[in-house]
């Protein structure tokens, strides 16, 4: 036998090809969740108001299994330690003409992606750097008070105290009439 066959991995890999997404918007998300706790990141992603976050969150759900069934890790102790994307075959085959003026037409190029995700049980050897655009935190939403609250508050408006100037009003006399 090997040696690499007798020693225990200590890596989960799960591949993504073809997906049908252009790279860059999968690459926002990937920077969101690099380098963090699976556990973490999995949450990051269910509730990402992002649409590249789904296939992502299947991903990582997959590399997981993969080091649960095929390495005997420990799901609970796991770190997505890299995670890349790249580029697919975006300009071969998935073309899709634009109408323009004048009875011209351009080419629309949809562009694919291959994604890895790689996890594992020791957290990553270096963190990695924040890069602008990496968020993919939700909205915040504004509640809305319900009809019953507002009765309840006396159906008025709450309304600030305006300042009123330190200044000291001079009193002037009062006219004497003759």
């Amino acid at each position: 036998m090997t040696e690499t066959a007798t020693q225990a991995r200590t890596e989960a890999v799960a591949h993504l090809k073809f997906a049908r997404m252009a790279p860059r918007k999968l690459r926002r998300v990937a920077d969101a969740i690099r380098g963090k706790k699976v556990q973490e990141a999995l949450v990051l992603l269910q509730f990402a108001g992002v649409f590249a976050a789904r296939p992502l969150e299947k991903l990582v759900r997959s590399a997981v299994a993969n080091a649960e069934n095929n390495h005997n890790m420990n799901t609970d102790a796991l770190y997505v330690t890299r995670v890349t994307v790249d580029g697919g075959p975006g300009g071969k085959f998935t073309k899709r003409l634009d109408p323009r003026a004048q009875g011209r037409a351009n080419f629309k190029r949809k562009r694919l992606s291959h994604v890895t995700v790689v996890v594992s049980e020791t957290p990553p050897k270096r963190i990695p750097r924040t890069r602008p655009g990496a968020s993919i935190s939700l909205k915040r939403q504004v509640r809305r008070a319900a009809a019953g609250e507002t009765a309840k508050a006396g159906g008025r408006k709450k309304t600030t105290a305006r300042k009123t100037s330190a200044r000291k009003k001079t009193q002037r006399k009062p006219a004497e009439s003759k």
